[in-house]
Formats: C-alpha cells, sequence, structure tokens
C-alpha cells in the first residue's frame, strides 16, 4: 500500500530548514512518489508542493502581515535582544487543509514565522512526526537558546526578552505548548545526536520518541567540479588559496560567530595575507565591509544547487564559526563537494567534521583555535588533499537522501495507523 506524506514547513526553498524539508520531500517521491509538501510561501514550481494562501502579490502581503502581527507580542519586552523568537499565536486553516488532503502521516518541520499556531498540532488527527532543525519546539519561544537552560524546567524569566518575570511571554508560551502536547501520540526526529540529547532533556519533550536522522543530499547534486574551472566561471583567482564562508547578514546575530571568525582571520592575515584569499557567499558587499585583513570576493545570493556546487567547487576551506548549530546544510554540502571544514566543536558538527580526518573542530568559542584550524587544512597540500577525499566520503557513507528517505519511510510505516 502507497504510504502518503504531507510534510509542512513554512517554505519550500527559502532558508536552511526549507532545503532540507524540501530534499526530503524528494527522497520520498523517489521511494514511493506520495510526497506532498503544504507551505505558507511557495517558490518552487512543484506541483506536489501546496501553498495555503494565494501566490499572487496579496497572498505575499498576507503572509507578510502574518509574520508582523506573530511578533506584536515581542513589543511588550524593551530589553528584547533581537534573535529569533517566535510566539505562534495566530489563528491559521492549516488543520482543515490537512483534512482535506487526507495524508497517512504528517512530518511537521519548521512551522514558525506565523504559519502553525501551537495549538494546531493537536487538531491534526494524523500520526505525526516533528523534525526539529533548532530548539524552538521545547523552548518557550526562543529558536536557540545560546547559554539558558530554562527549557529543562518551565521556562520564564526570558534572557533573550530581557525579562526578569517568571510569568512572561515564554513561561506562557511554554504552557501552551504543554498543553498541546500532553498525551499526544508524537515522535520526534532530530537531524543531529546534539540536539537529541538537547531534546531528551526539556520537560516538553522528554516523555516523547525521540529519534536521530540526519539530513541527506543529493551526492550527484554536490559533487566535486573541477576547481580551476570553477574559479573561471566565478572569476576568483587562480593561484591563490581561498577560504570560503556564508551570509554576512548574521553580523548582528552572535550564535552565528562572526565576532570569532573576523578576529580568527585578522590574526591569520599576519601570515597568510600573500597566498590566501576569503570569498563570501550569501551577501553582496556591504557599503562598510568588514575588515579582515585579506581580500575578499562577495558573490551574492545564489540558491540553486548548480551555483553552490561550483562555489563549494572553487575553495579550499570552508569555515562555518557558529558557537550554537544544529546540523549545518552548508557543512554537509561543503564536504560532498571535497571541502575541508573548519568549525567550533559544538553542535551537530562533530556529526559531519571527524578533526583533523575531513576538517578541524576548534576548542568552543576560541577564535585563536579556529585560526590555527584554518592553517592547519590549508599549510600542508598531500594532507589537504588526504582531508578532500575523506571529506567527499564521510557524506557517501552517512548523509545521502536515499540513506535519509529510506529511514524515514521505515518510521513512518511503523507509525501509520
Amino acid at each position: 500500500m502507497t504510504l502518503r506524506t504531507l510534510i509542512l514547513n513554512t517554505s519550500d526553498t527559502k532558508g536552511g530548514a526549507a532545503r532540507a524539508a524540501y530534499r526530503l520531500h524528494q527522497g520520498l517521491q523517489r521511494i514511493n512518489g506520495a510526497s506532498q509538501m503544504l507551505v505558507q510561501t511557495k517558490r518552487s514550481d512543484d506541483s506536489a508542493v501546496l501553498g495555503t494562501g494565494a501566490a499572487s502579490g496579496i497572498g505575499q502581503a498576507k503572509t507578510g502581515l502574518r509574520l508582523t502581527l506573530d511578533q506584536l507580542p515581542l513589543k511588550r519586552y524593551p530589553g528584547y535582544n533581537g534573535s529569533t523568537f517566535s510566539p505562534q499565536w495566530l489563528p491559521d486553516r492549516v488543520a482543515a487543509q490537512v483534512a482535506r488532503l487526507n495524508p497517512d502521516v504528517i512530518n511537521l518541520h519548521w512551522i514558525n514565522a506565523g504559519f502553525l499556531q501551537i495549538e494546531t498540532i493537536a487538531r491534526l488527527k494524523k500520526p505525526l512526526v516533528w523534525t526539529l532543525h533548532d530548539m524552538w519546539a521545547f523552548t518557550g519561544g526562543c529558536h536557540y537558546t545560546q547559554s539558558c537552560d530554562r527549557y529543562e524546567k518551565m521556562c520564564g524569566a526570558c534572557p533573550q526578552l530581557g525579562s526578569s518575570r517568571t510569568q512572561d511571554l515564554s513561561r506562557r508560551i511554554w504552557q501552551r505548548k504543554a498543553k498541546t502536547l500532553q498525551g499526544l501520540d508524537l515522535t520526534i526526529v532530530t537531524p543531529s545526536q546534539w540536539l537529541k540529547a538537547c531534546a531528551e532533556s526539556s520537560t516538553l519533550l522528554k516523555d516523547k520518541r525521540i529519534d536521530c536522522i540526519p539530513n541527506g543530499l543529493d551526492p550527484a547534486l554536490y559533487r566535486p567540479f573541477d576547481k580551476q574551472a570553477a574559479r573561471a566561471a566565478l572569476r576568483l583567482p587562480a593561484d591563490q588559496q581561498l577560504i570560503l564562508f556564508g551570509s554576512l547578514k548574521a553580523t548582528s546575530d552572535r550564535r552565528k560567530g562572526f565576532h570569532l571568525l573576523q578576529t580568527a582571520l585578522q590574526q591569520l592575515s599576519q601570515s597568510l595575507r600573500h597566498r590566501v584569499e576569503l570569498v563570501v557567499f550569501g551577501a553582496s558587499e556591504p557599503e562598510q565591509p568588514p575588515e579582515f585583513g585579506f581580500k575578499t570576493h562577495y558573490l551574492g545570493s545564489f540558491s540553486d544547487d548548480l551555483s553552490l556546487m561550483l562555489i563549494y567547487s572553487a575553495a579550499d576551506a570552508f569555515i562555518l564559526p557558529s558557537v550554537q548549530e544544529n546540523l549545518a546544510n552548508t557543512v554537509m554540502e561543503a564536504l560532498a563537494c571535497a571541502v575541508p571544514c573548519v568549525a567550533f566543536e559544538i553542535g551537530g558538527m562533530p556529526d559531519m567534521i571527524e578533526h583533523q580526518s575531513n576538517g578541524y573542530l576548534a576548542k568552543p568559542y576560541e577564535a585563536d583555535d579556529l585560526a590555527n584550524g584554518i592553517a592547519w587544512v590549508l599549510e600542508d597540500s598531500g594532507r589537504h588533499q588526504a582531508l578532500s577525499e575523506r571529506a567527499r566520503a564521510k557524506v557517501i557513507s552517512e548523509f545521502t537522501l536515499e540513506n535519509q528517505a529510506s529511514r524515514y519511510h521505515s518510521l513512518f510505516e511503523a507509525i501509520r495507523q
């Protein structure tokens, strides 16, 4: 019997969680062709992706309004630090749409930005699997807790809200989740072992079944491409070592670790300035570019697989300096393209990066060791070749779309009624 799966995510292609969810959708289609997605914002032309609203300008305006309205409760907190925080209080029509589609299993992914009201989860009336892409499912509203452990109790006095009151917005959101999830037959999937451990320590999810199934990608799309040809296509120098890192749009978000990356690069510039250059993707050059100590190439934003494959293939090392992160798509994509990666030993990084085997795991939050790791990856050509080969091998053995989709399909078959 064909298994009809419905994946719910705020978008089908915009953002890391969306790309991971859409890849799973494609993998499930290859297995049985019966996967659909229901999204608030549809960007692809995939006929199996359904939007909850019109794709017209009016529909897009309504979607933007939902996000604005969802954020209104935060206006009461002048000390709010601006990090991603989702109250999810707006009523929606998703349960009725799901009922019409009548899937066998529902797979929730990233359902924020005003898409799904917390209380709607209990009204879906189908076997539920919730894939977590961050910590929001078991917190009082934040997506990453930074150094806070209040989610292990009941939240309240939220440091990200700048609140000292126990009965604040985070406590009320936590209580809404507790009421919704109580007695609900719900299976949790985390892409990383770190996020699984966090979910298991939370009061909201510790009694649920929690599995770890890594995200996957298609290694035929993300593969090593001739380095010089990639550089020529992107107009990058052929004779320099290139360090690649992602968007500068997150420079104000300390979770992304940009401040530590900048410090590390400025240290390296004293010894590597004449043979290393930087490449930034996901952002155009700002009016006042940061000072890294190296010549820097800004490539702008790309979302298609071919362009991203070329960008990774042009690089000698990929750096992700986040101080809290799940299973980053960018690291997985870089490894698939045979690019050694350097990151802090935090979150889901150790699931993908094997220290001094396919990259370098720096001591958490130490810019000096991040600099050491970048230099270590680049300084020996024979070692770099071995790192590159093992980077690709890691993805082939553990992170293919086929592996991910088959494990999800087995889980869905086991829980469907």
